[in-house]
């Protein structure tokens, strides 16, 4: 009992003051004892069988009272009547609250307890009922102490009977946490940390924590005004969520924390934490929200990833912290390496999902969410970007398009009124092919070849696919719309590696590509010459040839060489010619400058090292021969840069082919002519056209002999060793195959065929009479429209090269010489039957409409027999 009693006197003495005759008065006398229910015996301390300990006992009852003790019926009158487990609970406070609580009581409470599990109940409610009184008359440390208690009967008793204390603990920490004081919103986040680490046996169906969800979030939301305790206050708010996520996300039975409306409350209050404090160090709230929500990740299934993402992204966007681009990658590092792996291509599609979603949105926006991608997409584990591969591919490029569209607008919005700048839309366009490098990086060989082939079908080719692209973008649009697409093509082919070149350059993709070979944009050739390099260069010499130089020494350039196989010549005789001929026809255009000359070498070079064997090499000779050929007869009027550099790529070329193994008098020759021109014609080679700071000749340009290869000493350089059979082909000069280039010339631009397209569209709907015009048949007309004979001599002369070339050239060249010709025949046919089949002129003169002919339609095939 707290307190000393006061001094009375004893009853006998009091019995013996009294008069003789008196009768001492009755206990009964004004104190009423309550019949006790049947059954129940008084206790063995309870029992009096002396007078003189009843007053004793009333006045400690009373005593008790006095202190606040809740009485009721017998057991609140008398404390020896009071259940054991109330006076063992009651035991545990001191006199002194700074004392602390008294162990050794505890003690006996506990082992109570574990003896009388099924009284936890009671005892919790007790203890829960002391701590509400002392907190409504403040005394903070008895607060203190009944905590203390509950938490070391929680860790006593984690068994199979520890809900029947969880309901009166969480009770008492709500009651802690709608208090207006911090330290006790501390006091029972530590209590709820405490219990969230014990692993409970028996599930409970009944339990909710909502209210601390929301309580915690709200903590971690402080503005307290004194900054040591805001940080102590948001630290417990951090540490109360991971106790939730700790007690809930491994059990089904328990309130579903990944639900929207407990997602929205706790990754916010999250990241509010990580962005405020950018300090890491030990014990910062940023420390402890990295480590809860790595936890909280780490543990999300995979129907659980959309909902924990889309609030990081609704944050984001809240915020704006996408322009920052800092916060919103780490967020997303965070996130890709806390996930499991093969969930992380669910990250990737929420993200492509937002980008889509803020399409609208301003370029820097736009342009955070790509380099999240990008980030995304480094971290994220190889070929794990999910079935919807090329769809992820789709809507890049799909961002790329729109930029292109809001850069030739400058707004980028359809009404008109929120501008944008080149800059920016840039920017974004460089975030977006860097992305799809990262991505392309990530997948196997097969579907890097899947994405190549998807983008070249994406790039509007002239003459075939003109009318891809916005229709508001123009001539200069589809023009922008090939560059990226073209870039965003080498960031695969960069990327690309693969053994075996017919599948890495199938007909269906190479084609087309070269095709742009054509192009009279100089960025789009040099594009198309990068990706060709890139894609041929499996042993990653490009790197060392990269620079055109009359002084390589293949022995110091460590060159990584190897046999030619099976699938290299396979693919060298379907696509040798087509290759050389692009080469030759890119050497021809009057814009290209000194990169593409460079670009040139270092795909031939890569040609050579890659795919080098007899037959390659002396067809390589043949082009060069070609090309020194075409710069000295200038019949295309190119400009002296261009002519010198197409004679700088050859001495260049030449000088690295004749160390790759042809026999030394190969290389005496090339050095003979280099050694002439650095004394008499510098201009001729790359150092000094293709430099910095290039020198031209003044006035036309003219070679001597002696400057020149000459085919004839080549040929004497390779006869005499294994190049002999081979060799005999250099008397038979390269000519580009005519049929694909004339077909591929009208390719020039985009604009050359939209303009056509549109002359036709004017002539077609004008109203002005036009005159028609005829031309008068006769045999001759279509005698010489089909034989087309010239003189005698110039027949029996061009008869004896066909001889010629039928008797030396190869196969190949041989069918695209017929080829061409049967094209020829075929166009004279279509300008007979043309004018053949036009109706005459009518009185009025006006030409009537052309009907179309009988072998231009097209029936059913129902019809045909």
């Amino acid at each position: 009992m707290p307190g000393t009693l006061p001094t009375f006197p004893s009853m006998p003495a009091l019995l013996s003051s009294l008069p003789r005759g008196v009768n001492p008065p009755s206990l009964s006398r004004g104190i009423t004892i309550p019949s006790l229910p049947r059954g129940m015996m008084l206790p063995r301390v309870v029992a009096m069988p002396t007078v003189p300990q009843a007053p004793r006992r009333l006045l400690q009852d009373c005593y008790s009272v006095f202190d606040h003790q809740t009485a009721g019926g017998l057991c609140g009158c008398c404390w020896a009547l009071r259940p054991r487990y109330k006076r063992l609970v009651d035991n545990i406070f001191p006199e002194d609250p700074e004392d602390g609580l008294v162990k050794a009581n505890m003690e006996k409470l506990t082992f109570f307890a574990l003896s009388a599990p099924e009284k936890l109940d009671r005892i919790a409610a007790y203890l829960s009922e002391r701590l509400t009184r002392e907190l409504n008359r403040h005394r903070y440390g008895y607060v203190c102490i009944a905590m203390e208690a509950l938490e070391q009967l929680l860790l006593a008793c984690h068994c199979q009977s520890i809900n029947l204390l969880v309901e009166s603990f969480l009770s008492t920490l709500r009651l802690l946490l709608e208090a207006d004081k911090p330290h006790l919103h501390i006091l029972a986040t530590n209590s709820f940390v405490k219990f969230a680490n014990i692993e409970e046996d028996t599930p409970s169906y009944h339990r909710s924590y909502d209210f601390f969800v929301s309580r915690f979030s709200e903590m971690c939301h402080s503005e307290h005004e004194d900054p040591d305790t805001q940080t102590r206050i948001r630290v417990s708010g951090i540490r109360g969520l991971q106790g939730v996520v700790r007690k809930t996300v491994d059990d089904e039975l328990q309130v579903n924390i990944w639900e929207p409306r407990h997602m929205e409350q706790i990754v916010p209050a999250l990241l509010v934490n990580l962005q405020s404090h950018t300090n890491s160090d030990t014990g910062s709230p940023a420390e402890h929200t990295e480590v809860c929500f790595r936890e909280l990740l780490g543990r999300a299934a995979y129907g659980h990833i959309t909902n924990a993402i889309r609030p990081v992204l609704m944050h984001l966007d809240s915020r704006c912290l996408w322009e920052g681009r800092g916060f919103a990658v780490r967020c997303f590092q965070i996130i890709m390496y806390s996930i499991q792996s093969q969930h992380s291509h669910l990250v990737i599609q929420q993200l492509l999902g937002h980008l889509d979603a803020n399409s609208r949105s301003p370029a820097s926006v736009r342009a955070g969410i790509v380099e999240v991608l990008s980030e995304a997409a480094v971290i994220e584990a190889a070929g794990s970007v999910g079935p919807t591969v090329l769809e992820v591919f789709n809507t890049l490029l799909r961002q790329l398009r729109q930029s292109v569209d809001y850069q030739l607008t400058g707004y980028y919005d359809n009404a008109g009124k929120r501008k944008t700048t080149s800059t920016h839309e840039k920017m974004l366009q460089d975030a977006v092919i860097k992305t799809i490098g990262c991505f392309a990086n990530t997948l196997p060989v097969y579907q890097k070849s899947e994405v190549m082939l998807f983008i070249m079908g994406k790039i509007p080719v002239p003459g075939i696919y003109p009318a891809l692209g916005s229709p508001n973008a123009g001539f200069e649009g589809s023009r922008m719309i090939q560059v990226m697409l073209l870039k965003s093509l080498l960031q695969v082919s960069e990327r690309y590696e693969s053994s075996n070149l017919l599948t890495a350059l199938p007909s269906s993709f190479l084609e087309p590509l070269l095709s742009f070979t054509l192009m009279e944009d100089p960025e789009i050739r040099l594009l198309v010459l990068s990706i060709l390099t890139s894609l041929i260069d499996r042993r990653h010499n490009a790197t060392r040839l990269i620079t055109a130089s009359v002084t390589f020494d293949v022995s110091v350039l460590v060159l990584k060489e190897d046999k030619c196989s099976r699938q290299d010549n396979l693919f060298m005789r379907k696509h040798a010619q087509r290759l050389y001929r692009h080469v030759y026809l890119a050497c021809k255009e009057e814009s290209s400058g000194r990169s593409h000359y460079q670009a040139l070498f270092t795909l031939l070079a890569v040609l050579s090292v890659e795919l080098a064997n007899e037959e390659v090499l002396v067809d390589l000779i043949r082009l060069v021969l070609a090309l020194q050929e075409l710069a000295l007869s200038n019949q295309e009027h190119l400009s002296v840069f261009n002519r010198c550099g197409i004679h700088a790529l050859c001495a260049t070329f030449l000088h690295l082919l004749s160390q790759l193994g042809p026999p030394p008098p190969l290389h005496q020759h090339v050095t003979q002519v280099i050694e002439g021109r650095q004394r008499e014609a510098p201009y001729l080679l790359p150092e000094d056209v293709l430099g910095d700071d290039p020198r031209f000749p003044d006035g036309e340009l003219k070679v001597a002999e002696a400057l020149l290869f000459v085919q004839s000493k080549i040929y004497e350089g390779l006869t005499g060793s294994s190049y002999t059979p081979q060799s005999e082909r250099l008397n038979t000069p390269y000519t580009p195959q005519l049929a694909d280039e004339d077909r591929l010339s009208r390719r020039k631009s985009i604009g050359d065929v939209v303009s056509l397209q549109m002359d036709m569209d004017l002539q077609c709907s004008s109203d002005t009479p036009q005159k028609p015009q005829t031309e008068q048949i006769t045999f001759q007309t279509l005698k010489n429209a089909i034989e087309d004979r010239g003189m005698v001599e110039e027949e029996e002369r061009r008869r004896m090269q066909v001889v010629e070339r039928f008797q030396t050239a190869p196969f190949e060249e041989i069918a695209a010489h017929c080829g061409s010709r049967s094209w020829l025949l075929q166009s004279k046919l279509d300008q007979v039957f043309d004018l053949i089949i036009r109706p005459p002129p009518s009185p009025s003169g006006q030409s009537p409409p052309r009907s179309t002919p009988l072998y231009e339609m097209k029936f059913p095939d129902l019809c045909v027999y």
